[in-house]
This record gives C-alpha cells, structure tokens and sequence, in this order.
C-alpha cells in the first residue's frame, strides 16, 4: 500500500511456501566466468604476479569449488599467501582424495553447510541425504532407483504396499530438493544430484566428521583398477566402489558390519565368496552392469539379510544353488540379462515383492509364471512375453496382471496382437511391443477402465498399424517412441477421435516424442497441443510429417526444449501455423 516490499532468503522452499511466495527467485551458484573472478579476488593478483605458472594450477582449484561463493571465499582466502606451485598441486590433491581435510573446510565451510542438514525432520530423511554420498561426483541419481535402495535399507518405514512406500519415498526427495540439498536433474527430472561441496559435507557427518574414516568407504568413479586398501574391515558399513574399472575381487574381508556395496559399472569378471561370505549384514547389493559378470558364488547363499540384489545387464547365466535360501530378499533385477537360463526355485524367495525381468533371456512362459505366481507377496513384475500362451496365463489370474509394471511383448507374429487386452493391468507403466502384428484396436468402444498408469510407450517394427488413437487411453503418458512402423500414417486420428466421449486433451504430460523410420507418417495430431511439459521432439527419416502439432502457445517454457530432425533438410518443409510460431521454434532445431 506504501510502495514496501520485504525481502528475504532462506534455504528451504517450504519457508518461501510459508511465508506466502510461490515463485521464489533461486540463487544458483555462479557461472564459470564470475566464480574465477571472485576466486581471483580473494586471492589476490599479487600471488599471481609472483609466480604466473600458479593461474592454471588456480583454475582447477576454483574449478573444485563448483561455483559456491562460501568455497569460493574461504577457498580463496586461505591460498592467498601461497606462491609456490607445490603448494597449489597440493591443494588439487587434497580437494580430489578428502575435500574434508583442506583448511578451514571444516569450520568455515562444512559446519556451516551442516545447518541445512541439522534442519531434516527425523534421522531416516538424513540417512537418505548421506546415501545420496555414495554416488560419484555430478552423478545423477535415477529417482526411482535411489527410492528402491531407500526402501530396502529401511529409511523410509515398513509400509505393507510397495506403492505406499515409494510416494513416501518421493515425498522424502521433494523435502531434499525443497532443503537445496539436491537438485533436480536428468532428462525430464528423472534424477537428482548433489553439489560436490555438498557431497564432501555429507561424506565427513557419515564418518562420524571424519573421525571414522572407514565406517563410509567411498571411492566411486575414480578409476580404480582393484579395490582399495581397508585396514579395518569390520568397521565398515558402506562400500561404494561403482564406476571404476575393477575387474576380478579375490581378496578375503571380514565386513561383518556391512550393509551396502556398490559394484555396478566396473569390469567385473570374478567376485570371491571369500570376500562376500561374511557379510551377514549386508542388505544391498548392485552388480548391475558389469557386462562380462557371469557367475555368482555360492556363497551369496549365506547372504541371509540381503533385501536388494541387482543384476542386470551381466552375463550371469543360472543364479547359484542355494539362491533359494535369500529368505529376506524382497527386490531383485534381472533385467537385461541376455545369458540366463533359468530362475528354477525363484518361488522360494518368500518375501520377493519386485522381480524384473524385462528384456532377460527367461520369458514369460508357462513353467516361469507358474513359479512367480507361488510368489504371495509379489507386488512388481516386470517380464518379457514372446507367446501367447504366456500372456493368457497373465491375464487369467487377476492378481499376477495387477502385478505387471512393465511388459515387453515380442514376435507376436502369428496371431495379430489385440494392446487392448492389457486394460487389465492396472498398474502397467512400461510397454514395449515389438517384432509383432498388432490388431487395429477399436475405438468406437467405450472403454470404461484405460491405461491410466502408462507411462512408456515404444513400439518398433510393427506391422498392422496405421495409427495410434488408442494412446488416449494413456492421459499419463510421459515418453513415446515409435520407430520402424512402415504402415503408419498418423498418431491420432481425427475421425476417431470425434467418436469417443469424455476424452482429455493427449500427451498432456509428455516430455519425450520420438519417431524414427516412419515413411508414411504424415500427422501427430490434427490441431496444435498445449505440450507443457515437453523436453524434446525427435523426428528422424520421416519425410512426409510436415506439420508439428505446435503453435506459439504451445510449450510455455522454452529452457532446455529441443527439437532434432533429420535429415536436416526436412527442416525447411515444415509448414508453421503461422510466423509467430516459426519465429518461436525455429532456432530450437539442432
């Protein structure tokens, strides 16, 4: 009324929330150019006059320091007085092993940091920020992995529906991102990550502010070729050793009091059950993506409290004798791999809740269901289907089709494939469909359920198709790909579109088109769409689509859209539905 404005600053949303601003103005740290030049500052050009081979040395220190102003300052200020070039290799070195241990880290930088940390609700919402510590630095972690991890660790409670507990898992990540403790990150913000200085804070609470070095062993995504030296095995808790070039682990510990290991992306070839058969407390376990890993050792029997086991993308080929005997497990991944033979007694892992096995050589056939229906407390399954058989054997029990999250049906070549028969499955987020005729699905019907949870939808090298109208069914659709259709013409057609009653607008809620190979594809949809959360268009070898479904409203917020066509002369024939939508998009080709 007087012309006043307050303002203020704080490192939680949920104040700016409180206090009534739902737009708050973010403060990012700085960009190269400005952070060097503070960092320089604080310095002092007269460090740099005295020894002028110290700048490149000062760049990569001021680098370390990720554009944080704090570090950037205190940083800064404590080198001012060094002029020598070991001095400065020194601080490098220091910053890259231990951050934690660099001067006045700890008083002028970390504890200051620590309020944020100090400021979490309850100790599990603090575990799931220092779990965060065990990823490599700019990582982005999957959300929906980090949650799974989360959930078999026990932060998150018991919670009787693994739906339940993975909302609270969400709900445990927006109070992070809110808190700037992470920040959003991956395609459609998929993932999250941590600022390294962030990191180092959370690394030096986890081993108890650096007085129990060992409880946290972290060295992700430094190149290891073997692992590490640990003087004291039995102190250790967690172990992340991913992202490195490990090839074989013979040695023998006694982690009796480890409940995480971390192997995925390294060379693995051979894993000891002398180094695992005393990890009685080991809860989770991630091989994934060692792709020349073919064998577990029997002794991963032994492994009585493990809760989550990942495998996919390995060369395993049988799970060990006694596998069964992983009473506890409740999460395991075997998607993606191509060399398993079977999973004969999977029934007896009582407490399995998730069990993927998408794109695995085991598919879904009759003696496999059979199996994973013995399985009560079986939540989640993700699988391959490549016979009819295996997918009437689905749909004819209710609760195994309310179980299906993600379905990649192949080589339904015989008997054309009708997409309508999986309205039954509730809970389906994923569809794969490939090498496979499909039945033109009927429109005119009015379907009362639809596939409301759908959030991934590829088809590829079909036959039978000449559009998608079924999609809108899917109103929650997020990333479409289509690719290899050579009958396609259009998405949605607007004719049968205009029979069907109670329809939403499509593709409200997608962030990923793309198309690729289609030859006849003329048409996306017969009139503009909103589009308000699309990241990117991909259109590669479609000749004949000359109209995008886009006008100057469409996208409300251009930062980080893309649009890819190729061959690029494609570009120049796109008809715009007018200039003011040309001028919008035009320069957001790659």
């Amino acid at each position: 009324e007087n012309g006043c404005k307050v303002a203020f600053t704080t490192r939680s949303r949920e104040v700016c929330g409180m206090m009534g601003d739902h737009e708050p103005t973010e403060v990012k740290c700085l960009e190269w150019n400005e952070a060097w030049e503070l960092f320089k500052s604080r310095v002092g050009e007269s460090t740099f006059r005295r020894n002028p081979d110290i700048v490149e040395l000062a760049a990569k220190v001021a680098v370390k320091c990720h554009g944080l102003p704090l570090a950037l300052n205190v940083i800064g200020e404590t080198m001012a007085s060094k002029t020598m070039v070991q001095e400065w290799q020194h601080a490098i070195d220091v910053l890259t092993r231990s951050a934690a241990e660099f001067p006045h880290m700890e008083n002028k930088i970390l504890l200051v940091l620590k309020y944020s940390y100090d400021s979490l609700a309850d100790e599990n919402i603090k575990s799931c920020f220092l779990y965060c510590a065990l990823f490599p630095e700019d990582y982005e972690i999957s959300k929906e992995t980090l949650i799974e991890y989360w959930i078999c660790e026990g932060f998150i409670g018991e919670h009787q529906h693994v739906k339940t507990a993975v909302n609270k898992g969400y709900v445990i990540l927006g109070t992070l991102i809110r808190a700037n403790l992470l920040t959003e990150a991956g395609g459609p913000n998929t993932a999250v990550k941590m600022h390294d200085v962030l990191r180092e804070m959370a690394l030096w609470i986890a081993s108890n502010f650096g007085k129990q070095k060992e409880t946290f062993v972290v060295q992700s995504g430094v190149g290891l070729l073997k692992i590490p030296k640990v003087k004291d095995w039995g102190a250790v808790r967690r172990m992340s050793l991913m992202n490195n070039k490990i090839e074989e682990i013979t040695c023998g510990s006694k982690c009796s009091q480890l409940r995480t290991l971390f192997l995925q992306y390294n060379n693995l070839k051979n894993l000891s059950g002398e180094f695992i058969q005393s990890m009685q407390k080991l809860v989770v376990l991630d091989l994934s993506y060692n792709s020349d890993f073919n064998k577990l050792p029997e002794q991963t029997s032994e492994l009585t409290s493990l809760q989550y086991l990942d495998l996919s993308y390995t060369s395993i080929e049988k799970l060990p004798i006694g596998f069964q005997e992983l009473k506890k497990l409740t999460h395991l991944d075997l998607s993606f791999t191509k060399k398993l033979r079977s999973v004969d007694g999977i029934s007896k892992l009582t407490s399995l809740r998730i069990l993927k096995l998408l794109f695995s050589n085991v598919h879904g056939d009759g003696s496999v269901l059979t199996e994973v229906q013995l399985l009560e407390h079986l939540q989640i399954l993700s699988i391959t289907i490549d016979a009819e058989l295996g997918l009437k054997q689905i749909l004819g029990d209710q609760r195994l089709a309310a179980c299906i999250n993600g379905l990649h049906i192949y080589g339904f070549e015989q008997k054309p494939f009708n997409i309508s028969l999986l309205v039954s499955m509730k809970n389906l987020r994923e569809l794969i469909v490939d090498n496979t005729h499909v039945v033109e699905i009927n429109t005119n019907l009015k379907y009362i359920e639809s596939f409301t949870n759908l959030s991934t939808v590829d088809i590829t090298k079909c036959t039978g198709i000449k559009d998608l109208t079924w999609l809108l069914f899917a109103p929650n659709l997020v990333d479409l790909y289509i690719q290899d259709l050579e009958e396609v013409e259009e998405i949605i057609n607007k004719e049968k579109e205009t029979n069907l009653t109670g329809i939403i607008t499509p593709f409200q809620k997608l962030k990923v088109l793309l198309f690729y190979n289609l030859p006849k594809l003329e048409s996306i949809y017969w009139r503009p769409l909103p589009f308000s959360l699309l990241g990117e268009i991909i259109a590669v070898n479609c000749p004949k689509l000359k109209k995008l479904p886009l006008n100057a409203a469409s996208v409300p917020r251009l930062g980080g859209f893309t649009i890819d066509m190729r061959p690029r002369e494609h570009i120049t024939n796109i008809e715009w539905e007018n200039e003011d939508t040309k001028n919008r998009f035009l320069p957001l080709f790659l």
